[in-house]
Order: structure tokens, then sequence, then C-alpha cells
């Protein structure tokens, strides 16, 4: 009988750490690892800007050239307080508020309204407004200030209350570019719904005004939601359009009071206070995109037709 013993060959493992360990280490970063280093780098580079400019509105100095990344000279929310001590950026504030958000929602409705009637709608004369619409989006709205400064100076004539300096006239004008390319994309998020959905609620009696609120309204809501978002967020940043038409510090909106800060030799001396109104500033498209993105969410997972 053979018996064992512990001479006989033992079993070699590999070290802690080897050969085994390392091949999968250099598996995980070029498959996982490298994908993690650029989502660092992405929110790195993202996050730069909003670092700098917490940095610039908390700089007790409040000038460009005392600003660092991360600051030195001590925390301090003066510039807050200066920003409406020394301007109208209350005004400026309310202002955008109004223009924005009534521009975007009376945008998007009339918008709602264009591409049903292009979606579900045949009549003369469709084709060809379908193709102008898409045509006069591929120029700029800026080409047509001459044509649009001597128009409105006949309405500051006629009648002042929606003419030059004026909020009014700001949002028509707003209005008049915003519902081309909202149009365009309503119409096709309308065009994916059956038409199953009208002809049953109009067999049940339902008029084209109650199939459009009542049925087709509550399914199109995540494209209502994405051209309120970026509707409010064009207007709130919209410069060039404002800066012609709005002359008087009561009447401006923040980007052209805002830009009012930097201009001459005042930029460094009104950084501070730049920084501190650009934060002020992103509080209300944060807080759109906070309610409308549960909009979103709850457009896409409800049900068209319930058993």
């Amino acid at each position: 009988m053979t018996t064992r013993t512990g001479v006989g060959p033992a079993t070699v493992r590999p070290p802690a750490g080897g050969t085994g360990s390392r091949r999968r280490r250099n598996r995980w970063l070029t498959t996982v690892g490298w994908r993690h280093l650029v989502g660092v780098l992405a929110v790195l580079f993202s996050l730069f800007p909003i670092v700098f400019v917490l940095s610039a509105a908390l700089n007790p100095l409040g000038t460009l050239s005392s600003t660092d990344l991360v600051p030195t000279g001590g925390v301090s929310v003066g510039n807050f307080g200066e920003l409406f001590e020394r301007t109208s950026f209350g005004r400026w504030f309310l202002n955008s508020l109004l223009i924005a958000g009534l521009a975007s929602f009376v945008s998007v409705f009339l918008s709602a309204l264009a591409a049903y009637a292009f979606s579900r709608m045949r009549f003369a004369g469709r084709r060809v407004g379908l193709l102008s619409l898409l045509l006069i989006q591929m120029f700029p709205q800026f080409l047509a200030i001459v044509a649009i400064f001597i128009i409105f100076g006949t309405i500051t004539d006629l009648w002042p209350q929606i003419g030059f300096d004026t909020p009014w006239g700001l949002l028509l004008l707003y209005l008049g570019g915003a519902l081309g390319v909202n149009t365009w994309l309503m119409k096709g998020f309308f065009d994916t719904l059956p038409r199953e959905l009208d002809e049953s609620a109009t067999m049940d009696g339902a008029s084209h005004a109650q199939v459009f609120f009542r049925i087709l309204l509550p399914l199109v809501a995540p494209i209502l939601a994405v051209t309120g978002l970026l509707a409010f967020i064009n207007t709130v940043n919209e410069f060039l359009m404002a800066n012609v038409f709005l002359t008087s510090s009561d009447s401006k909106t923040l980007a052209v009071g805002m830009f009012g800060l930097l201009e001459g030799t005042e930029r460094n001396n009104n950084f501070g206070i730049f920084a501190a109104a650009t934060l002020l500033t992103a509080i209300p498209t944060v807080l759109v995109f906070q309610f409308l993105q549960r909009y979103i969410v709850s457009g896409l997972t409800s049900g068209a037709v319930k058993g």
C-alpha cells in the first residue's frame, strides 16, 4: 500500500498581484477605465467656468485681476449687495422673466395649434406653408433687422405701448421668430400619434378642439416641454435684437443690462458684480428645467389608450 507523504509535488499558486491580476487590470483599463477618465475630464472641464464665476462673485475685491480659481483673499457677498445698489438688476430680472415666460408659453401654444393643423388636416397651401416655414428658418432673424426697425418705427408713432423700448414690442418680435422651428418640431411629433385616436374620438362626438386639448395635447407633453425650455433659454440669452430695441435702463433685459457692466474701462472693476449677476440669472433657467423635467418623463411613460 502506497502512503502519501508531505514530500510530494505541491500545487504552485500565482502570487497575489501577479500576472492574472495585472491582465484583469489592463483589461478593465482598456474597456471601461478610459471611459471613466473621459467622464472625469468632461466634468472638470464643465465645472471650471462655474467654479471661476462663483469665485469671482465671492471675491471681496470684485475685480477681474484679483480673481483666482480658489478665493485666497477671503469670501464676501458684497458683490451681490453692490449689484442691486448700483444697477437696476431687479428690473432687468423681472423684464427677462416677463418676456421669456410669455414668449415661450405663447409660442409653444401657437406652434402646437399650427402643428396640429399641418399634421391632421388637409387644405390648400399646406405643402407651400410647410416649405415656406422651413425656408424662412434658414435665414437668421437679424438679417431682417433693417425692415423690422422701420416697421417698429411706424408702430411706435401710432401705438407707443408696443413700439421701441417696450417689453411688449420685443415680445411680439420673439413670437414671430420662434413659431417656424417649433411648428416643424411639433408636427413631426404629432405625425407619430395614431390617427385612430382622432377617429374614435370623432365618432364619439368630439370636436377638433376637444380632440386637440383632451386627447392629443397630453400625449405630446415631451415635445411641449422641450420646446418650451428651449424657447425660454433662447429668450433669456438673446442679446442682439434686445440691444437694438431696448435703450432705457428700466426696459432692458438681463443680457443687455449685464453687457453694459463690462463696457469700456469698467470691465475689470465690475467683474465681481457681473459674476454675481450671472449666478442669479441661472436660477430661473434651472427652476424651469426642474419643473419641466417631470413632464418629459411622465409624457414618455404614460399610455395613450387604457384598456
